[in-house]
């Protein structure tokens, strides 16, 4: 059940912000440097960040010959845009409606937030200057929470599913810890958000 208490919402709120703040100004570099030097053994990095339209596309990847690429593609599915919304919304539409307010805030601090350079040798890592908070992880994040509401004697597979996913998308270099600690974040705020919508909506009736 995706119960929170308004308390709770609210300092995932300010956790959320502080987090933002941090990366911005340098916090979480040399973790996420770290992290690119030697957690992200499948990580191939270009020049260019991947669209809009093509984060809309299930399964998309520009690599699919890399193991690591097929890997993460496969096992993060549920987690793309538009199959996450659709789970999300058959399970819940407080939720579902959440997922897309996270998405909204995910855009805005893509284009507003710009993180310190990250290098793989002396090679600038361009698209991990705007990727905070990971959309993947967000969406990970409320399709296990999702699934476990209605479906309460599936919360252990959606958890290990869940940890298994951001465990790829670092891996394979697709975030940084920074990106994925901002995405987790965001995703608990917006099930908080909807489970604040959802208490409302009893106390009223």
């Amino acid at each position: 059940m995706f119960v929170y208490r308004r308390n709770a919402t609210l300092v995932l709120a300010v956790l959320f912000a502080a987090a933002a703040v941090l990366v911005a100004a340098g916090v979480f570099s040399d973790l996420d440097q770290w992290a690119v030097d030697h957690a992200m053994p499948g990580a191939h990095f270009t020049k260019s960040s991947e669209s809009f339209v093509h984060a809309l596309i299930p399964l998309y990847a520009t690599r699919w010959s890399a193991p690591w690429s097929v890997a993460v593609n496969v096992v993060t599915l549920p987690a793309s845009f538009l199959v996450a919304l659709a789970i999300v919304f058959a399970c819940s539409r407080r939720l579902g409606a959440a997922l897309l307010a996270g998405v909204c805030v995910e855009l805005l601090c893509k284009e507003t937030l710009d993180k310190p350079a990250l290098y793989h040798g002396s090679f600038h890592i361009v698209p991990f200057d705007s990727s905070f908070p990971s959309g993947h992880t967000l969406r990970t994040v409320l399709v296990a929470i999702a699934v476990a509401h209605v479906r309460p004697r599936l919360r252990i597979p959606a958890a290990l599913w869940a940890a298994a996913s951001l465990a790829l998308l670092l891996l394979a270099g697709w975030h940084t810890p920074s990106d994925i600690l901002g995405g987790v974040l965001l995703g608990l705020l917006c099930a908080g958000a909807a489970g604040a919508l959802r208490r409302r909506r009893l106390a009223c009736a």
